[in-house]
């Protein structure tokens, strides 16, 4: 397919809003192979705007020309093209690029890296091992937690001591999340003691994340400090808590989950009414009952499932 002699008159339009115009017209009237030698061309452009459509543009293409052009893209000295070239790397999909982007895993510019490690996060490609784990040591935080995420979604075993030391030591509170919850595939005895830690990191998001986590490993170990959780002084921690000790069906947190039935915040009454339906322990239909008389809908029908669920299972 060939382009149209307006449309190939416009990208070369001495008025750059033609051109970006243009490019948009492209894409949605151009087979993605005829038009993408036109997008490289464009990144090339003298003003910036024209340069970001089509770095936008390129989003949708994973030829090695097209990635090839988005990586050099990430050096361009205009901060919002870098910005829009790595999220159209990072869309891309296909694992047959990803020796293209290894290669530029230890770029000197840390926009660069964060960029290649965020892009690499989910083609799960195991070359990237080595490069990730090498970036756990890079002074740029943003860079050591897209490392983490590119190790998270590999799930490789012998990561796991070093994703331990971020969860537990690294100073960013971002890469101790990030860490928290890479470790979430593994029920190892040091994954295990580095959440519970995390339920008491002084950052709140670290420990939601391990919250989370911990619902995810179902090892009975963490059920104490599960429930110390319910009590954290953010809801968000004890809501993912209340959720964590429902998925690990542990009788021992019954008593705590129905004192937090009574709790102000509806959402917290909700996820705790579904937790004791998951453990489904008969000693909590009477607070569970009780609730089915309470303020918020949602809540009522939680306890209304949980005590059908206990209900059930007695027969």
């Amino acid at each position: 397919m060939t382009l149209n002699f307006t449309l190939t008159t416009h990208l070369s339009d001495p008025d750059p809003i033609v051109r970006r115009i243009a490019i948009i017209e492209l894409v949605d009237e151009t087979d993605p192979d005829t038009a993408e030698p036109f997008l490289i061309t464009a990144l090339k452009d003298p003003v910036k705007e024209v340069r970001i459509e089509a770095a936008k543009a390129l989003e949708a293409q994973d030829t090695p020309e097209a990635i090839s052009a988005l990586l050099k893209a990430l050096e361009d000295d205009e901060p919002a093209v870098r910005e829009v070239a790595a999220l159209s790397l990072s869309a891309n999909k296909n694992p047959a690029v990803g020796t293209l982007l290894l290669e530029w895993s230890s770029h000197p510019d840390a926009d660069v890296r964060v960029a290649i490690f965020r892009a690499l996060r989910e083609l799960r490609l195991p070359e990237a091992t080595a490069p990730a784990l090498y970036a756990l040591i890079d002074h740029d935080a943003r860079v050591r937690r897209e490392a983490i995420g590119v190790l998270g979604w590999l799930k490789e075993p012998s990561t796991l001591s070093q994703l331990v030391v971020l969860a537990k030591d690294d100073h960013d509170t971002e890469v101790r999340r990030a860490a928290v919850g890479a470790l979430g595939f593994s029920n190892d005895e040091s994954v295990i003691t580095t959440i519970e830690a995390a339920l008491s990191d002084d950052d709140w998001q670290v420990c939601e994340e391990a919250a989370t986590v911990a619902g995810k490993l179902k090892a009975d170990s963490l059920v104490c400090a599960l429930i110390k959780a319910l009590e954290d002084s953010y809801w968000q921690v004890r809501i993912k808590a209340a959720r964590s000790l429902g998925r690990l069906k542990h009788n021992k947190a019954v008593p705590y989950l129905c004192l937090t039935l009574l709790h102000p915040i509806s959402n917290l009454r909700k996820e705790a009414a579904l937790a004791l339906g998951e453990i489904a322990d008969p000693a909590a239909l009477p607070n569970l009952t009780e609730t089915l008389n309470d303020a918020d809908p949602d809540v009522r029908k939680a306890a209304h499932l949980a005590v059908s669920r206990i209900s059930l299972l007695q027969k």
